[in-house]
């Protein structure tokens, strides 16, 4: 096992230097002059020159390019162009909100859609598979950000049990949980949609298997054929789904924070957009790049240890 980690770590390392060379290009490629924006269409072109100097934009590429890697290896991500802060110090303060909102998620999708994918595969064609199907059918259709806005309406508004908006205070762990419901629902029940019909395709696919007959005809108790044989073999699909899942909640993400008015990456990256802060915009898309690649190592690492012989694959 520890070869296939050092293995799969040594494999992320170009990976993640790919992903930072797109984020640089697709910066740099975009219509218009950061600089230009940032001042705005009535600046003189010598401000706009000093800001583009300023900014290291009157470089060549390459010199650009190799700056960028090396002010990240650094952990430097500039200054903002909006407040003259550092931007590290800003994502620091906001990055704990969304990796809240978004484990808070995944935990919610995996326990409330696997088992509710077992239950459906095992009583297939009866009442609870159809209302499964149907749960599972209305999460993958319902967008986020409207099953959010329908949440703080039932249960914020009307019945007034959850705050509206806000993150909570920080140095209270209570209030910080209490603040997370319910954007973390919004998100985790239509991970759990996505994570039941997963988990109910790879059940019926390996119950009807020769093992798990064999295994049911030697007196096995029924939880340990699901367990031990039926399970873990369904796991490798239901990672994947995760994995894919958890890395389109970074997105979704997005509009959640600005429903609920939480602070967090994504509503950063949108005021980043607003006000064309070129170097926010920039280091917030390296931020997100490196959670996908932490993600995606691993979702890599879990195959491994739940099935051997993607090891010596």
């Amino acid at each position: 096992m520890l070869v296939y980690i050092v293995r799969r770590l040594l494999l992320s390392a170009p990976t993640l230097l790919a992903v930072l060379t797109l984020v640089f290009v697709i910066v740099r490629v975009l219509p218009g002059d950061p600089a230009q924006a940032a001042l705005g269409d009535y600046a003189s072109q010598e401000a706009v020159e000093a800001l583009r100097a300023r900014m290291g934009l009157d470089a060549p590429l390459v010199v650009q390019y190799g700056r960028f890697l090396g002010d990240l290896a650094r952990g430097d991500l500039g200054r903002s162009l909006i407040t003259g802060k550092p931007v590290a110090e800003q994502i620091a303060f906001v990055l704990p909100y969304t990796l809240q909102l978004t484990l808070a998620s995944i935990l919610l999708g995996i326990v409330l859609g696997v088992p509710l994918g077992i239950v459906t595969a095992l009583r297939r064609n009866g009442w609870v598979d159809y209302l499964g199907r149907v749960f599972s059918l209305a999460g993958l259709s319902v967008p986020a950000f409207y099953l959010g806005i329908l949440l703080m309406l039932a249960f914020a508004v009307e019945l007034d049990w959850f705050p509206v908006v806000g993150a909570g205070d920080p140095s209270r762990p209570g209030s910080l949980l209490y603040h997370l419901v319910l954007p973390a629902f919004s998100l985790g029940l239509i991970m759990t949609a996505y994570v039941t019909r997963m988990t109910r395709s790879a059940m019926l696919n390996i119950l009807s298997e020769d093992y798990v007959r064999t295994a049911r005809a030697k007196g096995l108790d029924e939880r340990v054929v699901l367990a031990r044989h039926a399970l873990r073999s369904a796991l490798i699909p239901i990672v994947s789904i995760v994995g894919i899942f958890a890395v389109s909640l970074i997105g979704s993400s997005v509009m959640t924070e600005i429903v609920f008015s939480r602070p967090g990456l994504g509503k950063l990256m949108v005021g980043a957009m607003k006000q064309r802060d070129y170097t926010m915009l920039q280091s917030i898309m390296v931020v997100y790049a490196l959670m996908i690649v932490v993600i995606n190592l691993v979702v890599d690492l879990i195959y491994g240890w739940v099935d051997p012989r993607v090891r010596l694959s």
